[in-house]
């Protein structure tokens, strides 16, 4: 009876979980071709990929999400973006002085006449958060609260992948068309996407003709969870993959003006921002791999030397 249960409930889970994919679900985020150097057992981070989507986030993402869970100092310590060997203490390297610098924070203790200053940031200061709080984030971004990107390689799946995915997947701006229309004695304005000349869904087919509305504050992206049938203009069975997401294309082309000379594509403004984020989400990597590839070789030539000890000792003992 009890193994009878047991079956039972894992079937209803399995059907739970067909439903929940017949219903929308994501497209799977496959991140650039070329891959993410960090994968892997000898994987690193790009020092310079990081770099630079470093100058991505402060100067595009910045202005609406936050990383509370990092301080300035971090992006020189060993193994981050800016580390510099002559600095081992990154409060003292001068290059993440002027970076923490270029941001404004409230001082944490008022003046002499009870007001709160603002002051330039140090290595020690964490990040500048650009909203006071959730309450104001959420009025500025018409109710929706930007989710702190700090280890939102860690809390999304795809990691990097989804990011690099959910940054390069919205349709083209040709593909939208604005329609007007009556209902009920009232002008309604809409937004909608030609599906059928979409070219990011992968083997998803769409109908010839078919059309998606996007509702008004919301963006259309194939990588965000979602359900997309109530808006599909086309068989809700065949409906694409996605969802709706507050936040709009925010990169174009050259929107970045890289210091080392980079082209700022789309795509490799999204590679580097990417590639920070899991930087951020997990900054001792590099070393915990270091430590653990060297780990396995010593217990490699240990097994080996247990193994030969063993035959020396007991070469006599029948077994």
């Amino acid at each position: 009876m009890k193994t009878f249960r047991i079956l039972a409930a894992g079937l209803t889970a399995l059907a739970f979980t067909g439903l929940a994919h017949a219903a929308g679900g994501a497209k799977h985020a496959d991140g650039p071709e070329a891959g993410w150097p960090f994968e892997g057992i000898t994987g690193k981070y790009d020092q310079a990929s990081v770099q630079r989507g470093y100058q991505v986030y402060k100067e595009v993402c910045s202005s609406c999400h936050g990383m509370k869970l990092l301080s300035y100092r971090n992006l020189g310590e060993k193994g981050g973006p800016f580390y510099d060997p002559a600095y081992p203490n990154p409060n003292d390297n001068p290059f993440v002085k002027a970076l923490a610098a270029q941001n404004e924070i409230v001082s944490p203790t008022p003046n002499d006449v009870g007001e709160f200053e603002l002051r330039p940031a140090t290595p020690a200061d964490r990040f500048r958060s650009p909203f006071a709080n959730d309450a104001a984030a959420r009025a500025a971004n018409g109710g929706a609260l930007p989710p702190d990107l700090s280890v939102i390689t860690k809390a999304r799946h795809g990691g990097a992948s989804y990011v690099y995915n959910l940054l390069t997947g919205y349709p083209d701006f040709s593909l939208y068309e604005d329609r007007v229309s009556e209902v009920d004695g009232e002008t309604v304005y809409e937004t909608v996407i030609d599906m059928s000349k979409f070219d990011k869904l992968g083997k998803y087919k769409p109908e010839q003709t078919s059309y998606l509305l996007q509702p008004a504050g919301q963006y259309y992206n194939p990588y965000m969870p979602g359900d997309t049938r109530p808006n599909y203009g086309g068989d809700p069975r065949h409906a694409p993959p996605g969802g709706f997401l507050a936040m709009g294309p925010q990169l174009t082309d050259g929107r970045v003006e890289y210091s080392d000379g980079t082209e700022a594509t789309i795509s490799q403004m999204a590679y580097d921002v990417a590639q920070f984020l899991a930087w951020a989400g997990d900054p001792k990597m590099q070393a915990r791999k270091e430590v653990g590839l060297a780990t396995m070789v010593y217990l490699g030539l240990l097994a080996i030397l247990l193994w030969f000890s063993y035959k020396r000792i007991w070469r006599k003992v029948e077994h």
